[in-house]
Parts: C-alpha cells; sequence; structure tokens
C-alpha cells in the first residue's frame, strides 16, 4: 500500500462534540493548574519578604515528590476497575482537592518568620502537587484511550489544546491583577485570586470526570498483593523507557519545549539590557506585547497543525512546523535592534509554530505508541506513559531555571552594573537566547525523522491488536453523533 494513502475515519472511532469540549474544558483546567503556581510564587519574595533562594527551593523541592508519585498515580490509574471506569474517579477526587488546596495554601497571614512561610507553603505545595497529579495524569492517559483512529487523535488533541491555550493568555495578566487597586496590597490580591483559581478548578476540573465516557478496557486487572504489585510497578517503568518510540518522543519535546524555556529565560536581560539600556518599563511593555502575540498565534497555529497532520501525516508536521520554529528564532536575532526593537515582534508568529504544534502532536503520537506498546506488551499503560511523559518534562522545566543562573554567571552579568554591562555580555545573552532554542530544535528534528509510527504503520498495529483481542469496548454510555 502507498505510503502516501490515507485512511477514513470510521463513524464509531469520531468523538462526539461534546465529549470533545469536556475533555477540552480538563485540558483548560489542567493548563490552569501547570501555569497558576508559578505566576503567583513571586508574591512569597515582594509580598511576604521571603528569600528569593527560598523561593527557589520552594519549586524545585515538589518535583522530587512528582518523580515518584506522577508515575505510581499512572500505575494504579492504569491498574484500577470500578463501575465509573478507570481514570473519571480520580480526575473528578483530583480537581476538587487541588481547587481546595489552591485556594487555602495562598491564605498566608502576615507578621510571621521567612521559615514559617518556607515549611507552611512547602507542606501546602506538596499536598497541592499530589492532587494535581491525581487530577492530571489520568486526565492525560484519558485523552490517550478516547479513540483507536489516527487522524481522530490528532483532532482531539488540536481541539484541546486550543481552548486550553487560553489559560496561557489569562494568567500573565495575575501580577497586574494582585497589584491592582482592587485590593489592599499584593498579598491580599493573591489571597482573593486563589480562591477564584481554586473555585474554578473544583467546578470546571470533575467536567470530564461526568461527561466524558470511558471506554471499557480488555486486559486483566492487576495481580493481587502489595509486593507483586509494586514489582509489575518497576518492571513496568523499565519496560516504558525501552520503548523507542517512545523515548524519541520525550526526547524531542525535552529538547524543543526546554530549549524554547531556556532561550526565553534570557529575553528579557537582552530587552532591558541591550534594546533599552537598562528602561525596565519599556523591555516590560516589549515582553508583554511578544508573550501575548506568541500566545494569539498559539491559538492559530494549534488547530492549523491538526489539519496538516490529517493531510501528510504527524512525523512530517512535526519536520515542518518546528523547522518554522528555527526560522523564527533567527529572526529574533535580527528583531533584537536597539534601533528599532519592535521589529522582534515579526518573529512571534514563526515561534508558535513550535509551542502550538508540538503538544498538539505529541499527544496523539503517544496514543499511537500506546498501541505499539500492547502490541508488545498485551498490556495497557497510558498512564504511565503519559506520566513518565510529563514528569520527563517538568524535568527539563527545572534544569532550564538551573542552567539560566549558570549562563547567566558564565556570561558575566553583573546586575550591580545596571545598564552598563560588558558587550561580550550583551553578545551571549543573545547567543543563549536564539542559540539555544535552535541548536535543541535540529536535533529534536534529527530524533523524530527516525520515528517510525507513520499513518499505515498505526492502522497496521490496530488491525493486528483488533485480531488478538477485539475491539475496545463500546463507550459506557452511547451518545449521538454531532
Amino acid at each position: 500500500m502507498s505510503t502516501k494513502t490515507h485512511y477514513k475515519t470510521a463513524a464509531e472511532d469520531r468523538i462526539s462534540l461534546k465529549q470533545k469540549s469536556a475533555y477540552a474544558i480538563g485540558m483548560l483546567v489542567n493548563n490552569l493548574q501547570a501555569a497558576a503556581l508559578p505566576a503567583m510564587v513571586i508574591i512569597l519574595n515582594l509580598g511576604l519578604g521571603m528569600d528569593p533562594l527560598l523561593v527557589g527551593l520552594l519549586g524545585a523541592i515538589p518535583r522530587v515528590f512528582d518523580a515518584v508519585s506522577d508515575p505510581m498515580i499512572g500505575y494504579i490509574s492504569d491498574n484500577t476497575r470500578t463501575r465509573w471506569g478507570r481514570r473519571r474517579p480520580f480526575i473528578f477526587t483530583g480537581a476538587l482537592t487541588a481547587g481546595l488546596i489552591f485556594a487555602l495554601m495562598w491564605q498566608l497571614p502576615e507578621g510571621h518568620t521567612q521559615m514559617f512561610y518556607f515549611w507552611t507553603f512547602l507542606a501546602a505545595s506538596i499536598l497541592f502537587f499530589l492532587a494535581y497529579t491525581v487530577y492530571a495524569t489520568p486526565f492525560v492517559a484519558f485523552g490517550y484511550e478516547m479513540t483507536p483512529d489516527y487522524h481522530e487523535r490528532t483532532r482531539l488533541h488540536a481541539f484541546a489544546n486550543t481552548v486550553g491555550q487560553l489559560a496561557w493568555l489569562g494568567v500573565p495578566w495575575f501580577y497586574a491583577l494582585m497589584a491592582s487597586n482592587l485590593f489592599k496590597d499584593t498579598v491580599h490580591g493573591a489571597r482573593v485570586l486563589a480562591v477564584w483559581v481554586g473555585v474554578i478548578v473544583a467546578l470546571l476540573g470533575v467536567i470530564p470526570a461526568i461527561f466524558c465516557r470511558e471506554k471499557k478496557t480488555l486486559t486483566p486487572k492487576a495481580a493481587d498483593g502489595f509486593i507483586k504489585n509494586m514489582s509489575q510497578f518497576l518492571k513496568g517503568i523499565g519496560t516504558t523507557f525501552r520503548c523507542g518510540p517512545f523515548v524519541k518522543l520525550c526526547g524531542a519535546t525535552f529538547l524543543v519545549f526546554n530549549g524554547f524555556q531556556l532561550g526565553m529565560s534570557f529575553s528579557l536581560y537582552v530587552m532591558i539590557y541591550y534594546l533599552f539600556q537598562g528602561d525596565n518599563s519599556s523591555a516590560g511593555k516589549l515582553m508583554g506585547w511578544f508573550g501575548m502575540l506568541t500566545s494569539i498565534f498559539t491559538l492559530c497555529v494549534i488547530p492549523l497543525t491538526g489539519w496538516i497532520a490529517t493531510k501528510i501525516g504527524k512525523r512530517k508536521t512535526f519536520l515542518i512546523t518546528i523547522s518554522l520554529s528555527i526560522v523564527g528564532y533567527a529572526v529574533k536575532w535580527v528583531g533584537y535592534n536597539p534601533d528599532y526593537p519592535y521589529w522582534l515582534l515579526f518573529a512571534s508568529p514563526l515561534v508558535a509554530f513550535g509551542t502550538g504544534s508540538l503538544f498538539t502532536l505529541m499527544g496523539s503520537m503517544i496514543s499511537d505508541v500506546c498501541d505499539y506498546d500492547e502490541l508488545k506488551t498485551h498490556q495497557r499503560r497510558e498512564g504511565v506513559f503519559g506520566a513518565i511523559y510529563w514528569w520527563m518534562v517538568k524535568v527539563g522545566m527545572a534544569l532550564a531555571g538551573l542552567l539560566t543562573g549558570v549562563l547567566l554567571k558564565t556570561s558575566g552579568f553583573d546586575v550591580a552594573l545596571g545598564a552598563g554591562q560588558a558587550d561580550k555580555t550583551l553578545f551571549l545573552l543573545r547567543v543563549f537566547d536564539v542559540g539555544i532554542p535552535i541548536i535543541t530544535s535540529f536535533i529534536a528534528l534529527g530524533i523524530i525523522a527516525t520515528y517510525t509510527i507513520t499513518e499505515e504503520r498505526a492502522h497496521e498495529i490496530r488491525a493486528e491488536l483488533e485480531r488478538r483481542r477485539g475491539k475496545a469496548g463500546a463507550a459506557e454510555a452511547t451518545e449521538t453523533r454531532r
């Protein structure tokens, strides 16, 4: 069969608009939880006077717990059997718990010591991240298994990520809202805003659990006994890391996303000290415009990515969109012109191709990998795959934060010099900003160029699975297709 042959999505494989919308609302909640805490944590420093080093530790320590809780919750979810399904009870409970904890963790009283705030917020953060994991890991796995169709998976993730992107449009304005005259100070603003966020997470987060319907699994229950289950869990982690296609997707994501994150860490420095010679206000405005435009163009890129992928395949789409983002990073180098600083905005549409296409394609491709893995292992392990994938993203974000400090020191940057930074320093800051994401994206292109699960191969895998164990069970409730 020609590799250009496209398979038509069967009616029974399509996801109704109601189901897609419910899942998309869950994605909005998922992104809101991921974005809100980092956007508000600055209040601990600027509002409560905590040492920046302690604030940094509050961002890093909970990731240690994520390293265990993410794959563990994924494994438990994969092997849970209830009348409501494998995923929905976790999503429902996680949304309510995460919303409540987020609202409470910011109700910090004034007038206490730094260590009081540190230990109190650390304990609350660990509880919040655990609740967030209970929500997010099964939710992500749910998206991997909603349809067995190669193209419908892409349509689902394009739709969900478009809605989820709305969270990233609003969160950048959190500090301005907390500092507005609506509140007596930023700490008061954080307390009130946290309640708003918590209520949204709790109310909207349960929607996927209520309105989405799981397909009945054909895999057997996990073996009884704690020791045996733990042995199977650890064995499954090792098996996951030996899944070649999955490792390639993790590697490509790690490089593209965290290359972008690390590069952007230097953008504000370049704007302040190179474009505007120490003018924080002007640099802040340009950064705001660049961030907002990139988010808007990302909203456009996500559905475009989904459409292109259904025409030429996911691998080819990735190669095209990430190549366009590389051009965007190169345009940033030209846009860093002190005489015409707003030239930088010309880069935002192209940069958006990287951030907009990545998770849309990866979510769909991991669904295909789960089929590939079942063919090899006779197990459905969406929860473990989703947990490990997103844990790798979190590790990369933490690493990006660490490398930012190392590279700033390498460049010779000295905040005490203000606008008088050395020419070499300003040059290296631009090199880090532009060069790092270009290099990491090129490596990612090389990795995905060797990815072998094409549309044709995905259909071959599905056909073999259905011959072996039959079609996946019908949804728990029948719905009218729209």
